[in-house]
């Protein structure tokens, strides 16, 4: 063989292997890639888990419909917000105690909205006290995701409502600590600011009004009202728009 024909030969054998060196590794960062997501995207289910989903017994047509979404919290001025909006809006519930990071989250507020198969006005939203499994920065990854699923089931992105996270008693168990709602409501705040999102801010209401605690996370009948009558006033607000 010709000298000039083998040097042809080996370039040629040494660029296809590059290419194969080359999709391999490529494979191998994907595979890395594809691995770290399923790491941070595995629940971490607490001993209860729960859902609890409510709607109009009859919903009026010429009605703007409100969601209300979030946790226990949210449950409990559910129905001071349902009061304070009879006659202006309906409103729906739709607390879980999955959390930020969890990525069955998504999915179940992507299977209500299917279910309720109506137009939310306005979303009131929050997430934050439970998931205590989940650092942090895994709840500031993640939040992008809650936000996304919210923007899906609002009529627009005016529409939406971020609900601070609310003050533990300092025996609170399960990991929460009023260090750690600091730090989620910072995270959230940035990230919710900076989308326009409106803030209704339930954490600085209730610090005015720790009197009020029925057990060490949540709030009795009267803190329920001061947290529905401020929820349902931003909720007004939201549908002058």
């Amino acid at each position: 063989m010709h000298v000039s024909t083998r040097l042809r030969n080996l370039t040629h054998n040494g660029n296809r292997k590059a290419i194969y060196w080359s999709i391999a590794i490529a494979a191998l960062l994907a595979g890395a890639t594809l691995l770290a997501q399923g790491q941070r995207q595995t629940s971490i289910p607490e001993e209860i888990e729960w859902t609890w989903e409510v709607r109009p017994l009859r919903a009026d047509p010429a009605l703007p419909n409100v969601l209300l979404l979030g946790d226990s919290i949210t449950r409990n001025y559910f129905p001071e917000v349902t009061k304070d909006l009879k006659g202006a809006a309906n409103v729906y519930l739709m607390a879980v105690s999955t959390s930020v990071g969890d990525p069955r989250l998504p999915r179940q507020i992507e299977e209500f909205a299917a279910m309720e198969h109506v137009v939310f006005q306005v979303v009131h939203f929050n997430n934050g006290m439970h998931g205590w499994d989940y650092t942090e920065a895994q709840y500031k990854a993640a939040l992008p995701d809650l936000l996304h699923s919210v923007e899906q089931i609002a009529s627009n992105h005016h529409a939406m409502i971020w609900a601070t996270i609310t003050p533990v008693q300092i025996q609170a168990f399960n990991g929460a600590t009023n260090e750690r709602i600091n730090e989620r409501n910072r995270i959230a705040l940035a990230l919710f600011s900076s989308a326009g999102i409106t803030i209704d801010d339930q954490h600085a209401l209730m610090m005015r009004h720790l009197d009020t605690y029925e057990d060490t996370v949540h709030f009795g009948p009267a803190g329920a009202v001061f947290m529905g009558d401020q929820a349902a006033e931003t909720i007004r607000a939201a549908l002058r728009k």
